[in-house]
């Protein structure tokens, strides 16, 4: 009986864990199922990434492309653009002074301003009698501005204008050309007549040049001319010239020349020059040489030869100087010859020269000498650096014969007796002080009791600035 109660409770058992087993059964396919559906998701998912990569590495690789070939289109039209013409910083700029400022760039180009100012006072004694206005008189006798620079490919240009006077006046307006030794020069400028006349006159020793360089016409005038230097110690120069800016149009022109030799033996330095000119004169045209007595702001003139008919002129000019230490002598001769239109009045022959000396007072001084001429006077010790500049005096003979006798002229005779004293303060200042005895043989004004050979007494002062 136990046997059978014991068969029967297993079987209940059996019986009520049938439907559980079936429940648990049915959850884990459900799990699976949507285990597997995640997975597929996923799946799918990964491939969508995966295509999206393949897309992006796709563009990447085309933009990559098109960049090369943006880089090689660059590289190509660089190659194909002429170097001058592809874009490039501005070149810098750097400013120097010297006594104004200069500026410059790298590329070539230069702007430089200068000027000078120039104030004359003095006074003439001549005799009463002979009626001619004298006693103080005063002028600014120049009050230049100009520019001057350079250009790259060895061009440069300077342009000067003086408005001292009642007049505005060019004095340089030039276009150069340097190649080398070569420098070509047209527009106005000096046309090489003598080392009195090419030496600017910011650093002469008396306030006005030697007779025969006004006397004989000496001016600006425009043309074109070649220099050369030769060698270190030779100087050739040589143009072609019409009138002064001021006289044009004009049917006058010249043909000069100037040859320079500079040697140094060892500190001292020597110099020979000689010019020749030839001026054909314009037909119907005269020239008249005369000569003011030292001084500019009289418009007096002692010797005077009046109008001459001529129709050419000939120029022959001889130069020498030295320096040595605070020394400098300089000496020179020129000869005018005026041909005459009439051939039967004969061609009339004049001359003028000058002799002078000078000594620096102040130790370490000397005169400035460059490219044939004299130059600028720096103080060794200059007032704005604690010292008392530069302290020079001069003595100057000076000739002038306007007068020959044979071709019926007469225009006088001028033997000139000069001293100055020069005080240099600075680089760019100059006080001038001068004294002049003129003795006049045939002055073209004669005294109450008809004399022609007299004297006249002069003196003057300049005060100066140059930048």
């Amino acid at each position: 009986m136990k046997k059978l109660f014991a068969a029967a409770a297993l079987a209940g058992t059996a019986l009520t864990s049938v439907p559980v087993m079936a429940q648990e059964t049915q959850s884990v396919e459900d799990q699976v199922a949507a285990l597997a559906a995640e997975v597929a998701r996923l799946n799918q998912r990964v491939a969508e990434l995966e295509a999206e990569q393949v897309q992006a590495e796709a563009q990447q690789a085309d933009l990559a492309m098109e960049r090369a070939a943006m880089a090689a289109e660059v590289v190509q039209l660089r190659e194909s653009i002429p170097a001058a013409a592809v874009a490039a910083p501005a070149p810098a700029t750097t400013t120097k002074w010297a006594g104004a400022p200069e500026f410059e760039t790298e590329g070539g180009w230069s702007f430089k301003p200068f000027g000078r100012l120039n104030i004359d006072a003095g006074t003439i004694n001549a005799p009463a009698s002979a009626g001619r206005p004298d006693g103080f008189g005063s002028e600014i006798r120049r009050a230049r501005l100009g520019f001057s620079g350079d250009i790259p490919g060895g061009f440069g240009y300077k342009i000067e204008v003086d408005f001292a006077g009642d007049e505005v006046a060019v004095t340089d307006a030039l276009i150069t050309y340097d190649d080398g030794p070569l420098t070509l020069t047209v527009g106005q400028h000096n046309n090489f007549q003598s080392l009195e006349e090419l030496t600017s006159s910011r650093w002469s020793s008396f306030m006005e040049r030697a007779a025969f360089t006004d006397a004989f016409g000496f001016e600006r005038r425009l043309g074109v001319s070649a220099q050369v230097d030769v060698t270190d110690t030779i100087l050739l120069q040589a143009g072609v010239f019409t009138d002064n800016i001021a006289d044009i149009p004009g049917d006058t022109w010249s043909g000069d020349a100037r040859i320079v030799a500079s040697p140094k033996m060892g500190e001292t330095q020597l110099h020979f020059g000689g010019s020749v000119h030839y001026t054909d004169v314009a037909d119907g045209d005269t020239v008249r040489y005369r000569q003011r007595p030292l001084v500019h702001f009289t418009s007096e003139r002692f010797i005077n030869t009046g109008n001459i008919g001529a129709d050419s002129e000939i120029g022959l000019g001889l130069e020498t100087a030295i320096i040595s230490g605070p020394f400098h002598a300089v000496g020179e001769a020129f000869w005018q010859k005026a041909n005459r239109a009439d051939a039967l009045m004969g061609d009339a022959n004049f001359f003028g020269g000058y002799a002078e000396v000078g000594m620096f007072l102040t130790p370490g001084d000397r005169r400035g000498y460059k490219g044939g001429k004299f130059d600028r006077t720096r103080p060794a010790n200059p007032v704005d650096e604690g010292g008392i500049g530069a302290i020079q005096i001069n003595a100057r003979y000076d000739y002038l014969d306007l007068s020959d006798s044979a071709a019926g002229i007469i225009g006088g005779t001028q033997n000139g007796y000069f001293a100055s004293l020069a005080w240099v303060p600075t680089d760019y200042t100059r006080l001038t002080f001068n004294y002049g005895r003129l003795q006049y043989d045939d002055a073209v004004y004669a005294t109450g009791a008809g004399e022609r050979d007299y004297s006249v007494d002069v003196l003057g002062m300049r005060a100066q600035i140059d930048f």
